[in-house]
């Protein structure tokens, strides 16, 4: 490959963007002068497993630590200087002035192509009062968890706030959690996790109550104090620490005031090379916006993985590797306590914004063959463009493999894929890691009889209402099941006995089938439609699903439960 010898590059910002940019660079140019800036102490950290640290998996701070100043240089020859702050862009003469914050003097850069990767900052309202005291926490760097863990050990604190029930603000509670300390979690939204369907993070609701963690929602931050929180609802929250974990914005000021476009989001505005309205200057990371594959618009999407395709895309401009940042998809995964919950894609309340003709395939299989050790239900949602089958999105939740679940449905999509398609993929089985018909092959066969019309359903989310208004509900669970815990005013007919029970079955109202987990009532719903019933729904998720749903609302609303005994298992 030809290269221009002694080309300069300038990247402002380290971490996954600002660091893999540097990296590609040298690989595609041995020649070429690379300087990095950082404005704090570490120019290359695992910023994904900071709260790790907090709970003690991550026992020694220093191993978040991935690249030295010293070991960029010794392995790249790039010139990565730690605590120099870009204070401008002269883009006229291509320049950028920076500051030493140590010795407080000044240099100029010059640069042939200039990167930003300055992320995104924690918001900390101004409004709030006391946001300003000492105990009072973001978490965005190595700095900030060491801050942390030195001040809770230093005072010897016992009550923690978490305010946001984001990703940062559910893995910081359940690492100091994990550490010992007494955590409420506390979010102005009703549910944690919004890239997740508010019926899916009930379960998320359960485990956290069920770990101890006093979860707040619906209640936003009004004032800190010196020991408490104080919330707009006027309750008073025990804190003798804070972790702010509302959000992030992204750090836009220095490519604002050097004149560059910002999108209709607020961020960075950038072209599919990575280009902002300077082609000579690249932006990548937490400050740009994107665009979502599945509505074409803008948004903004704070995810490691996306960042670190941006930077190997903005690094080959300059070589002629002209390869387009592809449209995002918003993948995720993260662990709360025992289980896993993982997303891609829409969720029903962006179908619904966007006006979407979608359906939904909920099913609750197991994750492995169910008589392997630790093995458990596995909680999945595919959400579908009905007729044409378009996937749309999914949720998974559960103890096992979620991500490997949404992984191949984030693959699926990608290519513009069915649920025609995902009912036939032929995916890896053995007992102890999967089923034989996957999970996923599961909800795409359970959304293709739905979308062919072969059967009708209901979500369980729909079942307190229906008991409200009196439907007929029918279990066909065993009776010793049924006697255990069922839902009130619902017939137990086993399937055991249903073709001889037929006529105890009314004809003339909607029938409402369930068993545990949604897979013998489908049969039973099959044998009823063929039998001269032509109003029989099955319900999706089942008893199981129900039980996890109503218990966290019933517990915070006390409101009268629908089951006589809820059932987990």
């Amino acid at each position: 490959m030809q290269t221009t010898a002694h080309k300069k590059y300038v990247i402002i910002g380290g971490v996954a963007g600002g660091a893999s940019i540097a990296a590609r660079l040298r690989r595609l140019d041995e020649q070429a002068d690379i300087t990095m800036l950082e404005r704090g102490r570490d120019v290359s950290f695992s910023n994904c497993s900071l709260p790790y640290f907090l709970g003690g998996e991550i026992e020694d701070a220093s191993w978040l630590k991935l690249v030295s100043p010293e070991d960029f240089w010794q392995r790249y020859r790039i010139k990565a200087l730690t605590r120099h702050e870009a204070l401008s862009i002269n883009r006229k003469d291509k320049t950028v002035l920076a500051r030493d914050l140590n010795e407080g003097t000044d240099l100029t850069l010059q640069y042939d192509k200039l990167y930003l990767s300055p992320g995104a900052m924690p918001i900390l309202p101004a409004s709030v009062p006391g946001i300003n005291l000492p105990h009072v926490f973001p978490i965005r760097n190595v700095e900030d968890v060491e801050r942390i863990d030195g001040y809770l050990k230093k005072h010897k604190v016992r009550d923690i706030a978490v305010i946001g029930g984001g990703f940062i603000g559910v893995e910081a509670m359940e690492n100091l959690h994990a550490a010992g300390y007494k955590i409420s979690l506390i979010d102005m939204a009703p549910q944690v996790m919004l890239p997740f369907d508010e019926d899916m993070a009930q379960l998320l609701h359960k485990e956290i109550i069920d770990q101890g963690v006093e979860l707040i929602l619906g209640d936003g931050l009004k004032s800190i104090q010196a020991k408490d929180v104080t919330l707009s609802s006027g309750k008073k929250v025990p804190a003798q620490a804070v972790i702010m974990a509302i959000g992030v914005r992204p750090e836009t000021a220095l490519a604002k005031d050097a004149g560059l476009d910002l999108g209709e989001t607020g961020s960075i505005l950038v072209n599919r090379l990575m280009q902002t309205s300077d082609p000579d200057i690249f932006a990548v990371g937490d400050a740009i916006e994107v665009t979502s594959m599945m509505t074409g618009k803008k948004q903004r999407l704070a995810l490691a993985g996306p960042a670190l395709r941006q930077a190997r895309v903005a690094a080959g401009v300059p070589y002629g590797q002209l390869g387009l940042i592809p449209q995002v998809l918003g993948a995720s995964v993260l662990r709360v306590f025992s289980l896993n919950a993982a997303s891609v894609g829409l969720n029903e309340r962006q179908c619904q914004q966007e006006g979407l003709d979608y359906a939904v395939s909920f099913v609750l299989p197991m994750d492995r063959v169910g008589i392997m050790p630790h093995a458990s239900p596995m909680f999945f949602k595919l959400l579908y463009t009905k007729g044409s089958g378009l996937v749309l999105g999914a949720q998974a939740i559960g103890r096992g493999a979620v991500d490997k679940r949404v992984d191949v449905i984030a693959t699926t999509m990608r290519y513009k894929g069915t649920i025609m398609d995902l009912k036939d993929l032929e995916l890896t089985y053995s007992p102890v890691f999967s089923t034989a018909r996957d999970v996923v092959n599961q909800a795409a066969l359970a959304a293709c009889n739905d979308n062919d019309g072969f059967f009708s359903q209901v979500m369980f989310t729909k079942i307190r209402s229906l008991v409200e208004q009196g439907a007929y509900i029918l279990d066909v669970r065993e009776q010793e099941e049924f006697g255990y815990a069922h839902i009130k005013g619902a017939v137990n007919i086993p399937l055991s006995q249903l073709r001889d029970r037929l006529n105890e079955i009314p004809k003339d109202r909607p029938v409402h089938v369930h068993c545990r987990t949604g897979q013998r009532s489908y049969n039973a719903a099959r044998a009823l439609m063929q039998s001269g019933y032509d109003q029989v729904y099955n319900v999706a998720g089942s008893f199981l699903a129900l039980s996890w749903y109503e218990y966290f609302k019933d517990r915070v609303t006390g409101r009268e439960p629908i089951v006589t005994n809820y059932n987990f298992e």
